[in-house]
């Protein structure tokens, strides 16, 4: 088989598969770039919270309206956005860390949504909420994920140098009166947007692999903020292309390989990395040893 058949042939000759890539890569262009901040502030498995905390609006919108995207769309923005202000709510009134009442809430999050699927629903429609049906994206769902990334570019463009400053210093914002709270407000929000605009795309469970497995890559390519945004949406990119052509050449689920070839970018970056890769980590403790 050439490589034009195995690579190309698939994206000319089925428009199932187009869409699927398109959207894949609108996904990775959006959500990726938040999975940096993610990453650089140490708040890596918020993202796997949030993505968990949008089940159940997302369920809710499932039981009143059935598979109606604007329902579950404004179901689980509203529960994502409310999870993220009760976390950060119970973290500043109690001794609980942000990051163990994200934890809580995205465990009880998980139950409710998969009860409230499971009272109408089909075990079908459950696969479908929680793994996405990448290879059978509308044109309502492309477009959502195309305007979602967009409208995330544009906002990190905006808020960048806000974004690195509270990385940095989370204090620093506060202290200088630069509005740390709307800052980190406003990133969370389009964490929330990424993860339920990409659920119809890789499901509940699957699309913060999206957003984190490309973004902790980066990271030992590139040192600089600025490098490793444009680097995680291309792994990204890329690991959506190869995770379709498997699942399209081996007849195996679209979702779960387009999240280990993700997967397998991440190990090939913590094996090759130039940046504190294992080799790297080697070549640098053989020549302290000289």
């Amino acid at each position: 088989m050439g490589l034009n058949e195995w690579v190309v042939a698939p994206f000319v000759d089925y428009g199932f598969m187009r869409r699927a890539l398109a959207g894949s890569f609108a996904l990775s262009c959006g959500a990726a770039p938040l999975g940096v901040f993610l990453v650089l502030r140490r708040m890596s498995l918020m993202g796997d919270a949030m993505s968990h905390a949008i089940l159940p609006g997302v369920a809710a919108g499932f039981l009143l309206s059935g598979l109606s995207l604007t329902a579950m769309l404004l179901g689980g923005i509203v529960t994502g956005l409310a999870v993220a202000l009760l976390a950060g709510v119970v973290s500043r009134l109690t001794p609980l860390r942000e990051d163990a009442s994200f934890a809580a809430f995205y465990l009880i999050s998980l139950g409710l949504g998969v009860l409230l699927v499971s009272l109408r629903g089909s075990n079908m429609d459950l696969l479908h909420v929680l793994f996405g049906t990448v290879l059978g994206l509308d044109d309502d769902a492309l477009l959502l994920v195309t305007v979602c990334a967009t409208i995330t570019l544009v906002a990190l463009a905006g808020l960048y140098r806000l974004l690195v400053a509270e990385c940095l210093d989370p204090g620093f914002l506060r202290a200088a009166g630069g509005g740390g709270s709307m800052v980190h407000m406003a990133f969370l929000m389009l964490v929330v947007f990424n993860l339920v605009s990409g659920f119809q795309v890789l499901g509940t469970l699957m699309v913060v692999g999206i957003m984190m497995l490309p973004a902790a890559s980066a990271r030992f390519w590139v040192r600089s903020a600025a490098g490793q945004i444009p680097l995680a949406a291309f792994l990204g990119a890329f690991a959506s292309l190869m995770g379709l052509l498997v699942s399209y050449h081996y007849n195996v689920p679209a979702s779960p390989a387009i999240i280990l070839a993700a997967g397998v970018v991440y190990l090939v970056s913590v094996a090759g990395g130039p940046q504190g890769g294992l080799l790297d980590f080697s070549r640098r403790a053989r020549r302290g040893a000289r």
